[in-house]
């Protein structure tokens, strides 16, 4: 999937790290939100709303689940374990190095 950012602005937030008109492909989805590597290389939660589908074709190996109220968690199997991106952003190495070697060979080629 992929997204191009078509507002940087959301209430009183400003997105900064990303840039107006650029497109960014999609990690996953949690609840309403996009999960996209950020211009700072940092693979971060955004609201879907800054952004418009500009293909919305999803890897065929994502495992969706569905919380209490039917909101949607979508990962590929490498990045969708509870906690993974806690782990990732708290520098547990094995999430780090999990996270990379997705990001080389999953992003390989565009």
């Amino acid at each position: 999937m992929r997204v191009r950012v078509v507002n940087q602005n959301r209430e009183d937030i400003v997105y900064g790290d990303l840039t107006l008109g650029n497109t960014y492909r999609v990690l996953g989805i949690e609840a309403d939100d996009l999960r996209i590597i950020s211009d700072e290389g940092r693979p971060y939660l955004y609201p879907m709303d800054l952004f418009e589908i500009v293909d919305s074709t999803e890897s065929a190996d994502w495992t969706t689940t569905f919380g209490e109220d039917g909101e949607r968690y979508s990962y590929p199997p490498e990045l969708g374990a509870v906690g993974f991106f806690e782990d990732y952003f708290d520098d547990v190495r094995e999430a780090v190095m999990t996270f990379r070697m997705y990001v080389a060979t999953a992003f390989r080629g565009g």
